[in-house]
């Protein structure tokens, strides 16, 4: 993430528009807007951002329609910013290309927080790829397959393990329960949450101080997971 990193928001509302305008400028970031999907599509393509932060509730398009669009070509980070807070639209927002989601209304810090890790994925996959994640005292080195807690290394067995490492690799990122099955266990296990919760639980028992109250595994509800690391 650079401080010039270009940032185009899709937003049919004046005031989101004005507000995300002012919060991003004073953060040194360049910001380019549009109020239709169509209008979006076109500047995305004209002058490609390194984010796109999307409305669903577009005049012309619905945002999900405009995620597939985008995701025909692009691997630009997509945060849809939006009022609909049912899990429906939210699943179906990342599973059309979405790389997060943050209801309005919306605390400038964690829209600062959602933006960074954006940009950050976005910076990893055109660059060099981060292999050791630190979260507390928690560290996954992906490279050498090796988890530490507190210095000491865990066991985890081998699905533990790809589990882990996918969500860690997407630190930030909330992952929904079929992009998770289908990562791990394969297509034809896409429905089965059922096998994701018991793994997630044996990880919290084996990773969390407290698998009750978890710190870095997290649950969305109804969405699916998201890893918080370090910053």
């Amino acid at each position: 993430m650079t401080a010039t990193s270009h940032i185009l928001v899709i937003d049919d509302e004046p005031q989101i528009l004005r507000a995300l305008r002012t919060i991003l400028t004073e953060k040194h970031f360049r910001v380019t807007t549009a109020s239709r999907g169509e209008e979006g599509l076109a500047l995305a393509a004209a002058t490609p951002p390194d984010l796109i932060i999307l409305d669903l509730g577009l005049p012309d398009m619905d945002g999900i329609q405009v995620c597939a669009r985008l995701r025909e070509w692009t691997q630009v980070p997509i945060l849809v910013l939006s009022v609909r807070d049912n899990e429906h639209d939210k699943v179906a927002a990342l599973d059309a290309g979405a790389d997060d989601y943050l209801t309005k209304p919306f605390g400038i810090e964690e829209l600062l927080a959602r933006v960074r890790v954006a940009l950050r994925h976005s910076a990893q996959a055109t660059g060099t790829k981060v292999t050791v994640i630190k979260a507390g005292d928690l560290v996954v080195d992906l490279a050498r397959h090796v988890v530490t807690r507190t210095g000491a290394e865990v066991k985890l067995t081998a699905t533990e393990f790809k589990l882990l490492a996918y969500l860690a690799a997407n630190a930030g990122r909330v992952l929904t329960h079929q992009s998770i099955l289908t990562h791990v266990w394969g297509e034809a296990e896409a429905d089965h949450v059922e096998y994701l919760r018991v793994y997630m639980r044996q990880l919290r028992k084996k990773l969390e101080a407290d698998p009750e109250s978890p710190q870095f595994l997290l649950t969305e509800p109804g969405v699916g997971y998201r890893f918080l690391a370090d910053e």
